[in-house]
């Protein structure tokens, strides 16, 4: 540990760099052409309000006004450039401060019009721009070196003093560098793809390209910024009207705010190395190191967030999150933790007393685990890596102490009380939770306050991704049946679609799903095989049929209007944001000829693809359609087979939705709290008062009109 020196330089306040110091802060806050120096009779009345100016001559008022009776008990050291000071107060909610700078200590630093100043003990090389209140702060400077976050490097500096986020795997092998622009995509598609070298090399140069290696940059507290009772920032920019409170320590770090989106950062927390997203709030003891958390993402009692990524629109309070990637609306709540590194692709949630990983099982570091979207393991679930689930999969209560490989989406997991095996029920969510199943990307969507959505996000819970995981699932029970019946895969499709009593007397396996010498059993097979099938018929209709209605076309010009439709059936989640992997080999390829030289081009190339998202989604759409027919192009017959399955598939949603939902009205047991009915209604509500029920009735109403509408040819 370096000693503290002594030194009588009188140049204290200045040197930040060599050569031209203020350079940057010119860059950054414009020259001296807007400010005047002080006269005399302002000098005289600074020095009789207890001020301490080591250099009049580098002392600057702005030009528009300046009152010295507003400047008391300071001193100031290097060069200080004030903005307007003149009679008034601020305000922000209850909080009311004068205008003026009172009792701090001020070193080379910019500040702007109307701010007010009280208690800051040591100020040292920012620029607070106008209307800012500081009031109660121990410390706040920035270093020539500093970085506000980032991934890089600055002039001169040690390789090893780069900050990297160890997602995804704790071994560092999926290492990212953070960057204040970073998007779940982003760190996706560099921590996944690590056996391509050229890929790798062009993300580090397009993270060094985005900022300047240069020293000497200042640290900027934006306009409309409100930071009281705050121990310790350092090296740390702050976005407009961000709002900090009895922050204990803040440092490294870039703090996105905007005044329509502000972010809040509250009491007792502790954030070093990271990026937080406008619109976050953050506060009562958290603790974060090496992190970013995307736009509108909450931090809250206590958690902890440690080498991760926290996607937009999501909460994590009392927990620990330690080397995960997490894709945007993940909820985690009530002491559940991430033992493992984890990568969750949106839309999770944590139940509580949920344990995601466990001690190591081997010599090596503990493994990782990857989840589709919706992953929920339920009360008290423990589970093990290393471990991949398919999107939608909720597992049961209990101990799952093997690796699984489950690929069945929209699934429920189990562990059998009696035997401790697990047990699988394919389509769960489809046959037994349709409330839930259909309320899902309403949920999300009024969930998301985002202004600007710089991450985009596929919500409906059919999608490319999960019907191509209904398709692998479809293909696996079939397997699964042959397996188990010793029969070929064509006999299964009999066994399944018939349901012979032979099904209901052996046992289906799964093979492969978990690591260990238990049987894994399938519940239900031929039920889970047919809402399968009725989930990719749907699917495939609905989102075929919306297209030509939007766009005024026959089903048959349709068809004949797609080309080379196999290319769209391969598809990528990254961040959220669903790609054909046709789009995405394009744009790796192109990273490697070195075509993109800013993230900012990355970020206008998945602008791109979504514009394109609905386009592609619909002809994966019609590729499907044509693989449920096993058809190249489908004839009259087969289209309108396929608009009636539509329409009965709407209905039966309409009836399970209710179904679903009335168990919440008529369980005896849901009303023991209450005294009559009149209470129940009046707390709960009514049954047919239920605005998501009626919703889903009206949309049905909607597609059924779609798609009744559109002609064969």
């Amino acid at each position: 540990m370096k000693s503290v020196v002594f030194s009588d330089n009188e140049k204290f306040g200045y040197g930040f760099i060599e050569g031209d110091e203020y350079r940057f802060r010119d860059i950054q806050n414009g020259g001296d052409e807007n400010y005047r120096h002080i006269n005399e009779k302002e000098f005289g009345i600074l020095q009789q309000n207890g001020n301490v100016l080591n250099n009049p001559d580098d002392f600057y008022v702005s030009q528009k006004g300046f009152d010295p009776n507003l400047i008391l008990n300071n001193r100031f050291f290097g060069k200080i450039r004030l903005g307007l000071i003149k009679h008034g107060y601020l305000k922000f909610h209850d909080l009311e401060v004068p205008v003026g700078i009172y009792e701090s200590e001020i070193i080379s630093s910019d500040i702007g019009d109307l701010c007010a100043i009280n208690k800051l003990s040591y100020l040292n090389h920012y620029i607070i721009k106008n209307h800012v209140i500081i009031q109660n702060v121990f410390e706040m400077q920035t270093t020539n070196h500093s970085k506000f976050g980032n991934g890089i490097l600055k002039d001169g500096e040690d390789p090893d003093v780069r900050i990297k986020l160890h997602i995804m795997n704790e071994n560092e092998g999926r290492s990212v560098y953070p960057f204040d622009s970073m998007i779940p995509a982003d760190a996706y598609l560099w921590g996944k793809y690590r056996d391509r070298t050229a890929l790798m090399k062009a993300f580090e140069t397009l993270t060094d390209n985005s900022y300047s290696h240069e020293r000497g940059w200042y640290g900027v507290v934006e306009d409309n910024c409100v930071i009281k009772g705050t121990r310790i920032i350092k090296d740390v920019n702050l976005g407009p009207s961000t709002y900090v409170k009895g922050a204990d320590k803040l440092k490294n770090l870039t703090i996105k705010s905007r005044e329509d989106e502000p972010t809040q950062l509250g009491e007792g927390i502790t954030l070093v190395n990271g990026i937080v997203g406008p619109g976050s709030r953050i506060f009562y003891g958290v603790k974060a190191v090496r992190f970013i958390c995307g736009e509108n993402t909450n931090l809250k009692y206590g958690a902890r967030l440690i080498n991760s990524f926290l996607g937009d629109n999501s909460t994590i309070s009392c927990c620990e999150v330690i080397s995960n990637l997490i894709f945007p609306f993940h909820e985690q709540h009530h002491n559940n933790s991430f033992l493992i590194s984890s990568t969750l692709k949106g839309q999770s949630n944590m139940a509580a007393g949920a344990n995601i990983g466990s001690n190591h099982n081997s010599r090596g570091p503990d493994g990782e685990m990857e989840a589709g979207r919706g992953f929920w393991p339920a009360l008290s679930s423990t589970i093990k890596f290393d471990s991949h689930f398919a999107s939608f999969t909720l597992i049961d209560k209990g101990n799952y102490p093997y690796e699984i490989n489950l690929r069945l989406p929209f699934c429920l997991l189990t562990s059998n009380r009696e035997t401790g095996c697990r047990e699988i029920m394919p389509a769960y969510w489809w046959m037994y939770n349709m409330y839930a199943t259909e309320r899902n990307g309403s949920k999300f969507n009024s969930r998301d306050n985002r202004i600007v959505k710089k991450q985009h996000i596929v919500t409906d819970y059919l999608a490319p991704d999960s019907v191509n995981e209904i398709i692998e699932g479809r293909q696996l029970i079939r397997k699964w049946t042959a397996e188990s019946f010793n029969c070929t895969e064509k006999n299964a499709v009999d066994i399944l679609e018939n349901k012979t009593e032979r099904l209901e007397k052996v046992c289906v396996s799964c093979c492969g799903v978990e690591k260990s010498k238990n049987t894994v059993s399938m519940i239900k097979p031929s039920e889970g095989y047919s809402a399968y099938g009725d989930m990719l018929l749907y699917y495939a209709v609905k989102e075929v049929g919306k297209w030509c209605y939007d766009n005024k076309l026959t089903f048959k010009q349709f068809e004949q209007s797609v080309k080379d439709e196999q290319n769209y059936m391969n598809w990528e989640n990254i961040g959220g944001q669903l790609v054909p992997r046709f789009r995405l080999e394009q744009m790796f390829a192109d990273l490697g000829n070195g075509k993109y030289s800013l993230w900012e081009e990355v970020h206008q190339q998945y602008d791109r693809w979504w514009d394109c998202y609905e386009e592609d989604k619909t002809i994966h759409s019609l590729a499907v359609l044509h693989k449920i027919f096993k058809k190249t192009a489908l004839d009259r017959k087969d289209w309108e087979k396929s608009v009636l399955h539509l329409i009965k598939t709407r209905n039966y949603i309409d009836r399970e939705v209710r179904k679903t939902k009335e168990k919440d009205y008529t369980n005896k047991f849901r009303k023991i709290t209450f005294s009559n009915n009149a209470e129940h209604d009046a707390v709960i509500g009514c049954m047919e008062d239920n605005s998501f029920v009626q919703k889903c009735i009206r949309n049905s109403i909607e597609i059924d009109k779609q798609i009744e509408s559109i002609s064969f040819s």
